[in-house]
């Protein structure tokens, strides 16, 4: 699978384990790739999404350091190189196994924190962290391992109820930054709604196809134009009228979600 990606993008997969290696050593048990990339198929705007399990905490001079790195690897917001955006997420194994909720998380990369990491600070993220409850179902349902053994011997299986409050437990921070980053809280609410409906975890698109049809009247055209944004087919630019029209979106996707 791995090997059916574009160059590019196996160049960052291999730079990422070069620098998670030369921190974590022999204490990182298994990276895996998971996600658009080894699903539906990346889109136009799709991270690298890149769990990390590791025996070991770091400490923060080791997370300065990875984060260094993975800032040279990664694509910055509104770049247009041909990179792509990474995620890259480490779990300590005795924090998920055996699992309780909500997991703690030890690492997390992702170019939104971009400011944050280039000021000094190493750990924007919050842990606990429901999120991560999400984020380990999905890589279990279909990551590949870059190296280490399958996924399933390093990370316990989310129990259901666990994923279901997980998904309702991130709603409130989604909505809280919907309007400094529309297009991703849109999607991400979509995934929540059509997961706590299905069980199953889509893409964001699939999502919100899903969702625009499950929507009421007058309500959608936010959705929409968040997806085209993410496949690369519109410029999803939110001038005052499509942020109104995101809010509308978004108070209506979680009241639904709040219904389920």
């Amino acid at each position: 699978m791995i090997a059916q990606l574009p160059e590019t993008e196996r160049g960052q997969i291999d730079a990422v384990v070069r620098s998670v290696r030369d921190v974590l050593g022999d204490d990182a048990l298994g990276a895996y790739l998971f996600g658009s990339s080894v699903t539906s198929g990346l889109r136009a705007d799709s991270d690298l999404d890149i769990l990390v399990v590791s025996s070991r905490r770091t400490s923060e001079p080791e997370s300065r350091k990875l984060i260094d790195g993975l800032l040279t690897i990664s694509r910055p917001r509104d770049d247009r190189t041909g990179l792509r955006h990474l995620e890259v997420t480490v779990v300590v194994r005795s924090d998920i196994s055996p699992w309780r909720y909500p997991p703690p998380m030890e690492f997390q990369y992702g170019d939104w924190w971009r400011d944050e990491f280039t000021s000094g600070d190493v750990h924007p993220w919050t842990s606990p962290n429901p999120d991560l409850a999400v984020l380990l179902t999905a890589a279990r349902e279909d990551a590949v391992a870059v190296f280490g053994p399958p996924i399933d011997r390093l990370v316990d299986p989310v129990p259901r109820a666990d994923l279901d409050r997980a998904l309702i437990d991130v709603v409130p921070g989604l909505m809280a930054d919907l309007e400094g980053d529309v297009r991703n809280v849109l999607l991400t609410l979509a995934r929540i709604w059509f997961t706590l409906e299905t069980g199953t975890i889509a893409s964001k698109d699939v999502a919100a196809d899903w969702a625009i049809t499950r929507l009421p009247a007058g309500r959608g055209d936010a959705i929409r134009l968040a997806r085209a944004g993410y496949l690369g087919e519109a410029q999803d630019r939110w001038d005052s009228d499509e942020i109104a029209a995101a809010q509308a979106d978004a108070a209506t996707i979680r009241e639904a979600i709040l219904r389920v």
